[in-house]
Order: C-alpha cells, then structure tokens, then sequence
C-alpha cells in the first residue's frame, strides 16, 4: 500500500456516480502504407503481450478498515483484456459515429475495484485511419503527465516496429509518483510513513500559507481598479454553471498553428492568448445563440502546471490554476483580445517568484469548491468561483508514429465539474491545435456548435490584424 497524497485524493473524494473525475483524450492514427485489413487487430493482440508497469497495476483502497485516508494498492487479479478493448464503429464510420461513441465511454465512471484506466483501440473509420481513446482517473495522473506518457510511447521513425504501448513504459520524472509498490501490503508500518515528515511539511506549508495570503491581498487590492483582474466568485451565473449529470458530449477539431501564430505575431500576445480568444469569442456567440449572454464577463480558470525537466517522479497532479477574464461583455474582438492577455500577464506575475506549495494554496481558493461542491448540500446558494476551465496542454512537435502509424490527430476529453457544465481543452501535434470540448448532455445544448463558433472566432481575429 502507499498513502494517495492529497492533491491526488482530492479527485477520489470529490466523484460520485453521476460525476466521473477521469480524464481522457482521442488520438487518430494514418495506417502505413500497405496496411492490411488486420492491421488494428494485430496491434492489438500485440499490446495484450505486454505487462503493464506497476503505475497501471494499482487500484484505490481505504485504509483503516475503509474509514480511513486513500492508498494505493497493487491489484493481485489483473486482467489486461479488460483495461485494453478492441471495437469497431458502426456504418457509415464517420467521425459523428467516433465522437458520439467516445461520448458515451467517456461518461461512465472507472471501476474502483479495478486499476483505474482504459484502452480502446477502434476501428471502422470510412477513411482508414485508426483511432485510439485512453481514460485514467486524474487521482493517477493529470494531463500533462498522461501526454508524456502518450508522447514516450510513440517514435519518430516511421520504419520502427514492435513498440511497447504506453501502459507498459516505467515511469520517469514528472509523470507519477509511483514508480513501484513497495511497503507491507497488509498496512504494516503505513502509518508511520503517512506521518512522517509531518513537521517539516509544516514548515513547508507555513511558508506557503505565507506567500499566499500576501498574495491574495495583492490580488485584490489590484482588482478594485483594474477591468481586467479576475477574483474567485467574481464570475456570474451562466447556463454553464448548473449541477451536471454523468452523460457527456464530446467534440472535436483542429486548427493549423501557422494561423494561431499569426495572430501571436501581428498582436505581441502568445498562443495560450490566442487560444482564450478563440475561445471567448466562440463563448460570447453561443451564450447569444441562446439568449443567455451575461451582462459581466466570464471568468476562466486556466490551469498552469507546475512541472519542469527536473521533477521527481514523487508528484502526481502538479497543477496550479490561475483565473483569467475573458471580456465576453465586449463585442470587439482587439478590445477582448487585449483584456484577456492583460489579465493572464498580470495573474501569472502574481505566481512568478511563489514556491509550487503556495500556488497549489492560491489554487485551492478557487478550486476547492469546484472539487468539494458535490459534497455539500444548498446547491443554490453556491456561487462559481469561475465559469470554465479552459486548458492548454503541449503534445508532440514533430511527426509520431505508433508501429509505422502517423499520428494524425489529438484532441483531449477532460472533466466537467457540478456547477462547471463545459470543460475546453486543447493540445499541439505537429503544426496543429486540437481542441477537445467535453460537456455535460443536459446542459450543453448543440455542443457541436461550439466548433464552428471557434473557427468563426478566429477568423474573426484574423480580420481584424489584418486591417489594424
């Protein structure tokens, strides 16, 4: 057994049946030339020979009889075949009939009594191209540790063969903090373990709490005369923030990032920048669609991760959020695009110099009701700490193939929260932005629409560079 540190048990506490805290992603792959029709089945009885690495061995207990803090033991009745599944789309194999499948896989909860992840490997496609969807439960990994995770599973050379999936890589640094199982399985000296350190721990959170209540009140002071800052619970109620239900819609698309880059380059803002303005923009036109647009602007939480080269494999979820105003109550895409690269410059100035544990504190703020919202009873008097999440996580670069498969495509299936109705998150593969919209069935109504409203919003970007 190992203790589940608790930024990680943060997501096992906070899931109940209707609200699956698992995250996910799409991954379409171009089959090598000469490819025959076995090739999907091939790669898949290929991936059953492998044992998977101790991390996608481990499944969630209770201690103390049940009653007591999560840990993580090793389960002694693995069945690969159940974790690793081979299907087939249903005619005519267009991308609707991927979308509505990862849809419906992507709103059932994990199974606790088994380690907490999924392969499907699918094919069908009418094109050819070969997909593949992966969930894991965020208690195990956060997104940017699961893309190196993808990222390392997958080559440069297009002639190699024989590669091991991704649940059977080791860990390394900044993608887990289980790298093996070790310690009594019983529980014997667990305790000590899960106590030890308490007081140097305190110290370290001394020092947080520290950093982050004078930064809190920095924030605040900032806020009382600048548009552009944005505090928890500033955020107002939209059609977004309603309690959810398990059911998901998932959709998808891709944007070259030579587009993206060229707004970067005409405005002085950064690609994240682009991204929030693309997506306020698509925002702002799909709450007017339906008649819903607020008079205040909506608020997103962009999560920022805290990882680097040099990270241990001891941290699992290493992520901060910081909160950004989106200016959706301005109807001009420059005026929008200028507030929202203030406010993310000046929220991540304020996390410049801070240690991780107290951004995780200022995080916390804004998140820990999100995560602990379904806990709690008088739903109605909960206010949203923010609208959103909208999330940016780096894929690969260059060109990645998977047995002589070009990857194609990327497009994340993340979480939506109780009260956060819409999740956006986006990833770069190789010249292109993939954009993920997950949202909850009831109330994200024509989620597809979305996606047009991106392509709408980016044009939209371009026009007005291009004349200014």
């Amino acid at each position: 057994m190992r203790p589940v540190p608790v930024t990680d048990a943060i997501f096992l506490l906070g899931e109940v049946r209707g609200r699956p805290l698992h995250v996910g992603g799409l991954q379409l792959f171009r089959p090598p030339e000469g490819a025959g029709p076995d090739f999907v089945r091939t790669q898949y009885r290929a991936a059953l020979e492998h044992e998977p690495a101790p991390l996608f061995r481990l499944r969630p207990t209770r201690m103390l009889g049940g009653v007591g803090p999560w840990a993580w033991t090793e389960d002694d009745d693995f069945d690969l075949e159940y974790h690793v599944r081979h299907s087939a789309l249903p005619h005519p194999g267009q991308v609707r009939e991927l979308l509505t499948l990862v849809s419906r896989w992507h709103g059932a909860m994990l199974d606790r009594n088994r380690p907490l992840w999924e392969t499907h490997i699918i094919e069908g496609l009418a094109d050819g191209r070969v997909a593949v969807y992966n969930k894991v439960h965020h208690a195990l990994l956060d997104g940017t540790a699961a893309m190196r995770w993808l990222i390392r599973s997958l080559s440069t050379d297009p002639d190699e063969r024989g590669m091991p999936p991704a649940f059977s890589l080791p860990a390394q640094a900044g993608e887990s903090r289980h790298a093996e199982v070790t310690g009594d399985q019983d529980g014997g000296g667990l305790l000590a373990s899960f106590t030890g350190g308490v007081a140097d721990e305190a110290r370290v959170a001394g020092r947080a709490l520290g950093q982050a209540g004078t930064t809190a009140m920095r924030a605040v002071a900032r806020a009382l005369d600048d548009q552009a800052a944005a505090l928890p619970y500033q955020a107002p109620r939209t059609m977004l923030n309603q309690p959810i239900t398990a059911a998901r819609r998932f959709a998808a698309d891709r944007w070259p990032l030579d587009r993206i880059k060229g707004v970067c380059a005409a405005t002085g803002g950064k690609v994240n920048d682009v991204v929030l303005a693309m997506s306020a923009g698509a925002l702002r036109r799909y709450l007017l669609d339906h008649d819903a647009l607020p008079d205040r602007p909506l608020v997103a939480a962009v999560p920022v991760s805290l990882r680097d080269a040099s990270d241990e494999p001891g941290r699992g979820n290493a992520v901060g959020v910081v909160l950004c105003n989106l200016g959706t109550h301005l109807a001009d895409p420059v005026a929008r695009f200028e507030l929202i690269h203030r406010s993310m410059r000046d929220s991540k100035s304020q996390l410049a110099d801070l240690q991780p544990a107290a951004v995780l504190l200022l995080s916390a703020l804004s998140f820990g009701p999100v995560a602990f919202g379904p806990l709690f009873r008088f739903r109605p008097l909960r206010k949203p700490a923010f609208n959103l999440i909208i999330s940016n996580v780096p894929g690969p670069r260059e060109p990645r193939y998977w047995n002589g498969a070009r990857l194609d495509g990327v497009y994340p299936a993340s979480v939506p929260y109780d009260g956060q109705a819409l999740n956006i998150t986006v990833t770069s593969n190789d010249g292109y932005l993939g954009f993920g919209l997950t949202g909850c069935r009831a109330r994200v109504p024509s989620l597809q629409r979305l996606l047009e409203h991106l392509e709408d919003s980016l044009d939209e970007l371009e026009a007005a560079c291009a004349t200014a």
